[in-house]
């Protein structure tokens, strides 16, 4: 899968960039590092003014395209990948949940009403790109379905803390600017429909529909999710369509057919429209997007949000411990339980080659909440808890990842060795 392997590349390029703006915070530059993403740069027409900081605009404006890709993502395994299966589906779902709710229940839990307690979102959500990098540094050794298992769950645990960051930390509403969302939303599916596929047409569009989210107080990051799901999964030109005309290009005898005003040239320009169109919206954009979310977009959020300058920091413990607890053993038990529970009752299924100890073991790596929780926590927090928070997050998702790292390793060892010693199991009772 292209999206696994620019995730795990991904992921190095995200610790490299984290590690960058730890150094660079705890050094003679600290004050200039952090200064610079607080820089304001705009539009001024008129008495108009439309100004944000370096910082909100990686975080509110270039992390929608992160969203997008997301969303993306998600309604491809939904309607094209192994998710198509609604039980299949209904695992990582529920994995997300119990993700999503033990955490920010164990959090509250710590944290009491004290100082903070408004940012128990922080701790909701699954870091995608660490997630598979640690996946990608095992290779073989892990089954293609705990990939997909946490990839699912770590795609629909984003969507719901940006719903979370949608109704739980926008600012008072704007009906008006609601109304001309709902209005740009309502151009999309319609030109859709009639068939327009200029893709600079829908970005115009949506840069629109982001404007409006900005002005309504709901958070713009929400249009990348619904724009993403929004998006055909369809392709334009059928198989059979594709066939045919390939089949009247490829019929011509070698020669100089395809200069001029010539109805070769039209056949042979009609074949590159339609191998185009062949792939659906969703991969064509995924394709086209996707790097430069992975290796330019994510490395920005993460220079411009992972900056501690540790030395000079108060931290409040009661809150770093909260969110270190939330996330390295709130995430994995929500994780588990949800999806035991939804296998018992029936609504999910276990993939075969995906036994319990692997999904365990690979729950452990739903603690590294880097990305979100740090963008969640911008929100949420205010300046004076904001550096103990990165603290608990950061602190938390590399214990996670070793912990899962490790426990998948030592069980793929410990299985292969017990796979050398029995017999196979005949084809007809695997699952």
């Amino acid at each position: 899968m292209r999206f696994l392997r620019v995730e795990a590349m991904a992921g190095v390029v995200l610790l490299l960039s984290t590690l960058v703006a730890l150094v660079l915070s705890n050094t003679a530059w600290s004050e200039q590092f952090l200064a610079f993403w607080e820089m304001h740069a705009g539009l001024t027409l008129g008495g108009i003014e439309f100004s944000r900081s370096l910082k909100h605009w990686v975080n509110d404006g270039l992390m929608t395209l992160f969203f997008f890709v997301i969303a993306l993502e998600l309604k491809r395994e939904l309607v094209l990948g192994e998710l198509r299966n609604p039980r299949m589906a209904a695992l990582p779902v529920a994995a997300a949940l119990g993700g999503m709710v033990v955490p920010a229940g164990l959090f509250l839990l710590l944290v009491g009403g004290g100082p903070g307690a408004s940012g128990w979102g922080t701790v909701m959500s699954t870091d995608t790109a660490f997630v598979i990098g640690c996946l990608a540094i095992l290779g073989s050794r892990i089954p293609q379905s705990l990939r997909l298992f946490l990839l699912s769950l770590a795609i629909f645990d984003d969507i719901g803390a940006i719903l979370v960051v949608a109704i739980g930390y926008g600012g008072d509403l704007n009906w008006n600017a609601i109304g001309l969302v709902a209005v740009g939303l309502a151009v999309v599916a319609g030109i859709a429909r009639l068939g327009i596929r200029s893709i600079p047409v829908y970005f115009a569009i949506g840069g629109c529909i982001w404007l409006a989210f900005d002005a309504s107080g709901i958070h713009a990051t929400l249009a990348g999710v619904i724009l993403g799901l929004m998006t055909p999964a369809r392709s334009w030109v059928s198989d059979t369509r594709l066939h045919a005309i390939f089949d009247r290009v490829v019929a011509y005898p070698p020669g100089d057919h395809w200069s001029g005003d010539k109805v070769a040239r039209r056949d042979l320009r009609q074949a590159g429209v339609a191998a185009r169109e062949a792939l659906s919206p969703i991969e064509r954009l995924e394709f086209a997007l996707h790097p430069w979310v992975a290796f330019t977009i994510m490395p920005l959020f993460a220079l411009a949000n992972a900056g501690v300058p540790i030395a000079a920091a108060s931290f409040d413990h009661t809150l770093t411990t909260a969110i270190f607890a939330a996330l390295v053993v709130g995430k994995p038990v929500g994780v588990v339980l949800f999806s035991f529970l939804a296998v018992k009752l029936r609504a999910g299924i276990l993939p075969g080659e995906l036994s319990w100890g692997l999904l365990i073991a690979g729950s452990l790596l739903t603690g590294i909440g880097f990305t979100m929780a740090l963008f969640i926590a911008e929100l949420a927090f205010d300046s004076v808890l904001l550096d103990s928070v990165k603290l608990g997050v950061m602190g938390a998702s590399v214990i996670s990842a070793a912990a899962g790292f490790l426990a998948l390793v030592w069980l793929t060892s410990s299985s292969r060795q017990e796979r050398h010693k029995q017999p196979a199991v005949p084809p007809s009772r695997q699952w």
